[in-house]
């Protein structure tokens, strides 16, 4: 089991390249027990390739992946199957089967990865459609559902095994601002009630700042800081400082110019 503050995934200057092109230039990285970390940047700067180093569906050209302490390229087979089954991902299009129904969709991994009887399948799967608001829903097949409502059916199965880590890969693209704030209720509540390390990538900013503890911007193959909003928002490191005006606009700026004014006076 984990505990408070405990680093459950490091990676130590991880390098990566496609067709010899430098993706990732010595990325490190600390997850800590409990908390959200949240990796943002411009399209095509490899933060999805940092999710897959740490799902293990990816090695490393050089550099290290921890996972709770067990280094994924030293990992068995049967060890990183017994890691995985520790984790739960929401990816960016959902991925359901359309020949499912919601109830199916949400239960296969208890049945591909358990060895529970269907009652105890079905009281975990009516916990998590409860959770998600989805009650009535569970004999609908996605093709039913609004966006949405399969981002919920979506967040329910990498939920139902309890998992220790979450990973969201851009959680909200494909929805509306209403429906993006739900989903980020959503995010919160169920974290308060399952205690579970997130990791999200995303391009939402800054909406997806009020749901982190940190923030790390990835750019030029590499992460620059991994800091709390606030301190993410107010950073003299100029790549940040660029990805923030660009993104929020010269607010932040504005207000350090502030301060500083004041403690002149």
């Amino acid at each position: 089991m984990t505990t408070d503050n405990e680093i459950v995934i490091e990676l130590d200057q991880v390098e990566k390249s496609f067709n010899g092109q430098k993706v990732l230039d010595g990325v490190s990285l600390q997850v800590r027990a409990g908390t959200t970390t949240v990796i943002v940047g411009a399209s095509g700067q490899g933060k999805s390739v940092i999710l897959k180093h740490m799902l293990g569906l990816m090695t490393p050209d050089a550099g290290r992946v921890e996972v709770f302490g067990q280094d994924l390229q030293r990992a068995s087979k049967r060890k990183l199957r017994e890691i995985r089954s520790y984790f739960g991902v929401l990816f960016q299009n959902v991925a359901l089967f359309d020949s499912m129904t919601v109830y199916d969709n949400i239960a296969l991994p208890l049945r591909e990865r358990t060895h529970d009887d269907e009652k105890s399948i079905r009281r975990n799967v009516e916990e998590k459609l409860a959770l998600m608001g989805l009650e009535g829903h569970e004999a609908k097949f996605p093709a039913q559902l609004s966006g949405g409502m399969q981002k919920r059916v979506g967040l329910a199965r990498a939920l139902v095994l309890n998992p220790k880590v979450v990973f969201f890969d851009e959680p909200t693209t494909g929805l509306d601002v209403s429906k993006s704030n739900e989903i980020y209720r959503l995010f919160f509540e169920t974290q308060a009630r399952l205690n579970y390390t997130a990791v999200i990538v995303s391009h939402d900013v800054p909406k997806i700042f009020k749901l982190s503890d940190y923030v790390a911007l990835m750019a030029k193959g590499q992460l620059q800081g991994c800091m709390s909003p606030e301190a993410f928002q107010l950073s003299d490191n100029p790549l940040i400082r660029s990805f923030v005006v660009e993104t929020m606009g010269p607010i932040y700026s504005s207000e350090t110019e502030e301060s500083l004014l004041y403690e002149a006076l």
